[in-house]
């Protein structure tokens, strides 16, 4: 399954080298197929594999993708994984270093302080202070 999610999201990202679609049309039809896989979260980022699926060399790849997001693959990954976080703290009863691990963070210290620098509370503090009911209320409809 995280095989084909992964898969799904390079064709897609790579759509304009075969298909004709525009390069920012395809980074964000990839970056809604690598999301739309919960188990996608606690994947590693192969960014070698994705800029050979993309015809461009590594360096190139990763100058496109923040041309075109203004942030790096990594970066939206992490943010992508705290989103989650943000909602498996609300909805399940899991530990914080369970969470930690369901979305890809091997490391509860980097996790912590991740979380913290974009969300402004820590993993517990977050919990405490967020009802349950607005988990998956959206914030924003861009």
């Amino acid at each position: 399954m995280r095989r084909r999610a992964r898969e799904l999201a390079m064709r897609a990202l790579f759509a304009h080298t075969v298909g004709g679609m525009g390069l920012e049309e395809a980074f964000q039809h990839a970056l809604e197929e690598m999301g739309g896989e919960e188990e996608g979260y606690a994947e590693p980022l192969d960014l070698d594999a994705l800029a050979a699926r993309a015809h461009l060399g590594r360096r190139q790849f990763l100058r496109e993708f923040k041309a075109t997001f203004g942030q790096t693959p990594h970066r939206y990954l992490q943010r992508r994984r705290i989103e989650r976080a943000m909602t498996l703290l609300v909805m399940s009863d899991a530990s914080v270093t369970d969470i930690c691990m369901q979305v890809g963070c091997s490391s509860l210290g980097t996790f912590s302080r991740t979380f913290s620098a974009v969300v402004g509370r820590t993993p517990s503090a977050y919990r405490r202070s967020t009802p349950r009911a607005t988990a998956y209320v959206p914030t924003s409809f861009t």
